[in-house]
């Protein structure tokens, strides 16, 4: 078909001139066009993306695991209201102030928490003092000194000591390290007698430096594997800098793993602190069951709130079984605190978190 020429209204372009003006398609030639170049897209990948189905692999795992973390939040605000409501009676009861109160007589209507509390608090810090250094040792040894078969032995053997039940801890605590505890006991009070902490003059044995030992002993596979997971998790970078400037390996350790994996550290501490606030059974058969606020260490007696509850539960009455459970609800309640305070520390620097993640 014949084009009629038609002129061009730009002036400047050269006046007036002739072109030939676009063809004219019908409709029927528009809809044949589109559906060739929708064929061509297609054909090279740019079709439209399929639609979402509705249930998938991908929905269902998320429904999943949103179903598994609020199962545990509703566990947990499941205990503490367990505990609240069989607390409140027994507090109703008590005539003493249950946070300042030194004495426990529960059955009697007279009780507080105040002896217990410094008690747990006193040897899960002495534990920690014996462990910690201890544990950041074997982790530094594992993870920088130790050749890698040494170091993956080692290891499986440090975290098989985390599987042990704290019963066989408490067993072989008051059956097997009374004697020497008992034997250092005297000494630590003949050679340094004139410090409150060791001026007890016997009888020695079930004591707080003995639940203590024991309680070390039963934290330092948990501070052990997690710092030397993040003494590993140090970017090889760092390390290899401070070497090319000429540190030595302790220096390299002191001034790239270190401050590294501070935050990891903490963490890993806390994390023991929250498992040795909560030990129970090892506790009660290591610590001579007095309830009083004394900083002796080396004399029979110290009690925790874990190991009373442990020992009292069964002879218990009905108002002593309120009061052991609220002395649980205040155990709770430092865990917890003790436990989400690790959780900040861990997600307190950036750099650690992304490394975690």
């Amino acid at each position: 078909m014949d084009h009629e020429p038609f002129r061009s209204a730009d002036d400047d372009a050269g006046g007036w001139g002739v072109t030939t003006a676009p063809p004219t398609t019908t409709s029927a030639d528009s809809q044949d066009h589109d559906a060739e170049a929708g064929s061509a897209r297609d054909g090279m990948g740019g079709g439209a993306l399929p639609r979402r189905r509705a249930f998938g692999a991908e929905r269902a795992f998320r429904a999943l695991t949103l179903a598994a973390g609020t199962t545990v939040l509703v566990i947990i605000v499941a205990i503490a209201i367990f505990l609240i409501a069989k607390a409140i009676p027994a507090l109703r009861a008590n005539t003493a102030n249950f946070f300042t109160e030194t004495d426990w007589f529960p059955n009697e209507g007279r009780f507080g928490i105040a002896a217990l509390a410094f008690g747990t608090v006193l040897t899960s810090v002495l534990a920690l003092a014996m462990a910690v250094p201890v544990s950041l040792g074997v982790a530094l040894y594992l993870s920088h000194y130790a050749p890698r078969r040494i170091a993956t032995a080692l290891g499986f053997l440090i975290d098989l000591l985390a599987a042990v039940p704290s019963v066989v801890f408490g067993l072989w605590g008051r059956e097997v390290l009374i004697e020497p505890v008992t034997d250092f006991s005297a000494w630590l009070h003949r050679t340094f007698g004139w410090l409150p902490l060791f001026a007890n003059e016997g009888p020695y044995g079930r004591s707080v430096l003995l639940g203590s030992l024991v309680l070390a002993i039963m934290v330092l596979p948990i501070i052990t594997s997690l710092s030397r997971e993040v003494f590993a998790q140090t970017p090889r970078a760092y390390e290899e800098a401070a070497l090319a400037l000429g540190a030595t390996r302790w220096e390299m350790i002191r001034m790239a793993v270190l401050p590294y994996g501070r935050p990891g550290v903490v963490a890993a501490v806390m994390l023991g602190l929250g498992r040795a606030l909560g030990e129970t059974i090892a506790l009660a058969m290591t610590l001579g069951a007095t309830v009083t606020i004394s900083f002796d260490l080396i004399g029979s007696g110290g009690n925790t709130i874990a190991a009373n509850i442990a020992n009292g539960f069964g002879e218990a009455s009905e108002l002593g079984r309120g009061a052991l459970i609220a002395s649980g609800l205040v155990l709770f309640g430092i865990t917890l605190v003790v436990n989400m305070t690790a959780r900040a520390i861990i997600y307190r620097r950036r750099e650690f978190r992304e490394v975690a993640a």
